[in-house]
């Protein structure tokens, strides 16, 4: 809620993956004013973070751990610092760095109201653009 954003200074940014698309989708369309349980119904735990006052999802593979710079109440525009990425080694690849394919991240598509997998790479950043110069 607002107030508690307000009164924690504190927010934490999870990453919905295909596995738990279901679970992800139900406490995005479930207010906790109305369902207080509804992470327990989800099949969610709660932890507390180590970095920030805010609580990170258990079972979700990543998440930005943030301070908040500021809120405005009225646009709900939230800005915030990322002090901490939690990653969970299951989805790390021999590098140590997140492999897309293993974290398997989910993206909402308002139009067409269907969530997509990420993963399909198609360029390389800061390489591919280099032939316009």
């Amino acid at each position: 809620t607002a107030e508690n954003l307000q009164k924690r200074k504190a927010f934490t940014v999870s990453v919905a993956d295909a596995k738990n698309l279901v679970a992800c989708d139900y406490v995005g369309i479930v207010s906790g004013n109305k369902v207080p349980d509804k992470f327990k119904k989800a099949g969610f735990h709660a932890l507390k973070s180590e970095f920030v006052d805010a609580p990170v999802i258990q079972e979700l593979p990543m998440a930005l751990e943030c301070e908040m710079v500021s809120y405005d109440v009225p646009t709900c525009r939230l800005v915030g610092k990322i002090v901490n990425v939690s990653i969970d080694e299951s989805v790390l690849g021999e590098n140590g760095k997140v492999d897309v394919a293993k974290l398997t991240p989910i993206t909402y598509d308002p139009i067409g109201h269907g969530y997509y997998v990420l993963g399909e790479k198609v360029g390389c950043a800061f390489k591919d653009g280099v032939v316009l110069k």
